[in-house]
């Protein structure tokens, strides 16, 4: 009963840094990486489509993202939709392909994105406490029903302390790296 209780409330954890590390890659480091324009849907003959869909995106160097259509008549319907983005990119388009230059980021704009990158994770952090909070309502319940002893319910609420630490410990570090690529110039 409480393993299962504790593998539920670890598959949870694990979602929930998934979706952490799905948002960070989102935050901008002044390199260039195709993750930028990971948002981006393109009108393609009447349905939005990601962008990644319509064309190949790739880094030509650290401060250059390259798209190529595999629709030539796409290219200028592409540089339409990243304008509409209001990412603060300003694509070039050359009849083939679009070359987007990623500008440096100011000393300002870099620790603004670090105070976005530490609020991305302490809202993980709540999201794992949230579920540390249910499974241990769940042994409380359990014990209460007369279905679990108090000493494996204790047992539980320590088992699922350890996990919810190392998810912690997990975005922390994730956290870390994602301010310190931030600041690199």
């Amino acid at each position: 009963m409480n393993e299962a209780i504790i593998k539920e409330a670890k598959d949870k954890m694990d979602k929930s840094i998934e979706a952490f590390r799905q948002e960070i890659t989102k935050v901008r480091t002044g390199k260039a990486t195709t993750a930028l324009l990971d948002g981006i849907k393109v009108d393609y003959y009447g349905t939005l489509t990601p962008l990644s869909q319509v064309g190949n995106v790739s880094v030509l160097d650290a401060h250059t993202l390259s798209i190529t259509p595999w629709d030539k008549n796409m290219v200028s319907v592409i540089q339409k939709a990243i304008l509409i983005a209001d990412l603060g990119y300003n694509p070039l388009n050359d009849g083939t392909n679009i070359k987007i230059p990623i500008p440096q980021l100011t000393q300002e704009r870099r620790k603004d994105l670090g105070k976005l990158a530490r609020k991305f994770g302490e809202d993980a952090k709540i999201a794992i406490r949230n579920i540390r909070h249910k499974a241990i309502d769940e042994l409380k319940k359990l014990e209460k029903n007369k279905e679990l002893s108090e000493d494996l319910r204790r047992d539980g609420e320590v088992d699922i302390q350890k996990v919810t630490d190392n998810h912690i410990k997990t975005i922390d570090e994730m956290v870390a790296h994602k301010e310190k690529e931030i600041m690199d110039i």
